[in-house]
């Protein structure tokens, strides 16, 4: 059972002054103009990528100037990896797939950066990877907001079960 010791959701309205390692960190424009917002957690900010085709969500941690996990030092290595459990569980809740692809790339965007994707044996990619399968499908304002909420509402449970 994952427990965390710690686990806020912070508002995107937080006072970024009020946290440290928001004060330098910058996500690159690649990644905003690929995601929107949907909450943070301790280490990572979580977003939605907006290629519709997929359940597709990126956690980026918020720190400054990091490419590899090994660039984080060990305490904030195993907030990550609970961050990404704890992410890829509620994927699987909400989704139901037969499995998750967890990749780590930064090939194009050297950001560190974790993709976590929902995948169904009847998906228009399977069994390859989805990059460059030229599969792309736009979400919709209202489905965007909708799938938001839906994953924001998912962390919440999550953070009010761990704190009851």
């Amino acid at each position: 059972m994952l427990v965390l010791k710690s686990f806020h959701i912070l508002s995107k309205e937080t006072a970024f002054y009020d946290i440290p390692n928001f004060m330098t960190f910058q996500l690159d424009p690649r990644l905003e103009s690929d995601t929107s917002f949907i909450l943070d957690l301790d280490l990572c900010q979580i977003r939605l990528n907006h290629n519709a085709a997929f359940p597709w969500i990126v956690l980026i941690p918020k720190q400054p100037e990091l490419i590899e996990i090994i660039d984080l030092d060990t305490q904030n290595q195993q907030l990550l990896m609970r961050e990404i459990s704890l992410t890829s569980k509620i994927m699987q809740q909400l989704f139901h797939p037969i499995k998750l692809n967890i990749a780590n790339l930064g090939n194009i965007v050297p950001q560190l950066h974790i993709h976590i994707i929902a995948r169904y044996k009847d998906d228009k990619a399977w069994p390859g990877p989805v990059w460059n399968a030229g599969i792309s499908e736009n979400y919709e304002a209202k489905a965007k907001a909708e799938r938001i909420e839906q994953i924001r509402t998912a962390f919440r449970v999550v953070a009010q079960s761990t704190t009851n």
